[in-house]
């Protein structure tokens, strides 16, 4: 029995009767030790939850998170209700997602009808430069139908509007034709066809981003958009359709994005958050970095690198943000206290007598140094709170139980971060505001998992950057997106959100 005093992990499957009968008494008494730390183990991981753990709300059962129950109690032991196996999940098949190659379209049944048109003209010769009259000599070039959303006085409505572009000849005999404009052009490996930003699309900016709103901020499916658009407005889009149009809102708000880096870099306290993203199955990492005014999300690693790229090494300003070790770089930072809170939560709600009174304690101080520095109360009353949270750590930094031992260093390891809003009133004692900015992105995540490729990652997290900033500026999110999609399939530089007042 040589082997069970050594702390590996508890082997379950070879222990019966006749196992336990033929331990000695010191191995007996050992491994019911480690059975109970096992035991406890486990009670402490099923009471966790989003009040007593770094755990989203939305991970919470139904009824909320269990608090008030104990884990040191087991339920009383009902049989079993008998319940079906399983049935095997069926094997994949090997196809790529989405419609396959080869096979057979789907058409309109119906011809589009135009409630009115709108023609475009030259407006100079492209030989000579010179401007065209009303009495030059036209014909017909070409011409397309735009399905554009439109606000009414009762509401909104979607009109089908036919652009004929015409062509006009000029005294020098050139003709010369308008052409609808043409924008930037997204390239992806292995898509059969780029995503080119034109006017000559059946789905106009507006009714574009309408589609956009619907899925990124609204999180609705694609096929229930589809379902939407045909029932309440009688106008049937297939599904390659609206993923356009969301594809082309992201890549318009890309350009404003690289313009709030510079934005974001100048502010003086900035909150920073990740949390895991799926792209394609694989696992990617979702950022947020905000200021009052800014905010910027991005997928990518989980390297130091990305929060590096996005800060900028020139940052001067506070950083707020977890106790993730790839902000540890930066040498002003704040230490969101709300973490430590919820691992002081999980010790005093725990089964271990030490980590209880640990974690009672630890909650104790850091709740009472937020609320005085708050309040505003003086070094007299502050000092000595912080002196008996340091104490309290170094009390339990060499604890035999491995949580109170961790969070006890970890709070002295980086006693600095966690303590500099004292000093520094003007920073806030959480980093709420980016987890705050971070919630809807994990809803979504929780119901489409995640995106399927760069490009559309990319498009999400440029669209939610625009979003979010618009919010913090007081800017109507959706009008200016609309513009700024008109522009970007004219090919016209794109235009910056305006800074609050």
């Amino acid at each position: 029995m040589d082997g069970m005093t050594r702390k590996g992990p508890v082997d379950l499957s070879g222990m019966d009767r006749r196992f336990f009968e033929a331990l000695s008494p010191d191995a007996r008494v050992e491994l019911l030790c480690r059975l109970h730390a096992l035991a406890i183990e486990q009670a402490e991981k099923l009471a966790r939850d989003s009040t007593n753990s770094s755990r989203p709300p939305s991970s919470d059962g139904p009824f909320g998170p269990a608090s008030g129950t104990s884990t040191g109690t087991l339920p009383p032991s009902t049989p079993p209700a008998a319940s079906p196996s399983a049935p095997e999940p069926p094997p994949r098949s090997g196809r790529k997602p989405g419609k396959q190659r080869g096979s057979k379209g789907i058409w309109r049944c119906e011809a589009l009808q135009a409630e009115r048109d709108e023609n475009h003209y030259p407006a100079l010769c492209a030989a000579c430069a010179t401007p065209f009259e009303m009495w030059d000599r036209q014909s017909g070039h070409s011409a397309h139908f735009v399905l554009d959303l439109e606000r009414t006085a009762g509401g909104i409505r979607i009109a089908c509007v036919l652009h004929r572009y015409h062509a006009l000849e000029c005294a020098c005999g050139v003709r010369t034709a308008a052409r609808p404009g043409v924008g930037v052009l997204s390239t992806m490996p292995g898509r059969s066809r780029d995503l080119l930003l034109s006017e000559a699309c059946l789905v106009g900016p507006a009714l574009a981003t309408f589609i956009a709103a619907l899925s990124v901020r609204y999180h609705v499916s694609r096929a229930k958009i589809r379902e939407f658009l045909a029932v309440w407005f009688g106008v049937p889009l297939s599904v390659g359709t609206l993923d356009r149009c969301i594809r082309e809102v992201g890549i318009a708000c890309e350009p404003v994005v690289e313009d709030l880096l510079g934005d974001l870099r100048q502010a003086g306290v900035i909150h920073a958050d990740e949390t895991p993203w799926k792209q394609h199955g694989r696992l990617r990492w979702l950022w947020v970095v905000l200021s009052s005014s800014t905010a910027i999300f991005h997928i990518g690693s989980r390297r130091g690198d990305e929060i590096r790229d996005l800060i900028g090494d020139a940052f001067l300003g506070w950083l707020v943000s977890d106790g993730y070790g790839a902000y540890r770089k930066f040498k002003k930072r704040q230490r969101c206290l709300a973490h430590l809170i919820r691992k002081g939560i999980a010790l005093a709600g725990g089964l271990n007598p030490q980590g209880a009174h640990f974690g009672a304690w630890l909650l104790r101080e850091v709740r009472g140094l937020i609320h005085e520095v708050a309040e505003g109360t003086g070094a007299r009353i502050v000092n000595p709170i912080l002196a008996r949270l340091k104490r309290a750590c170094k009390r339990h930094r060499d604890d035999e139980a491995e949580k109170v031992r961790a969070l006890a260093r970890e709070v002295l390891n980086d006693w600095t971060a966690i303590t500099a809003f004292v000093t520094n009133p003007d920073l806030p004692a959480t980093n709420n505001e980016a987890e705050r900015a971070l919630r809807d992105a994990v809803i979504a995540r929780r119901i489409s998992y995640g995106t399927r490729t760069e490009e559309g990652s990319a498009a999400y997290a440029a669209t939610m950057s625009v979003l979010e900033t618009c919010r913090r500026r007081g800017v109507d999110a959706w009008a200016f997106i609309t513009n700024l999609l008109a522009d970007a399939r004219r090919g016209l530089p794109h235009r910056a959100i305006p800074l609050p007042a």
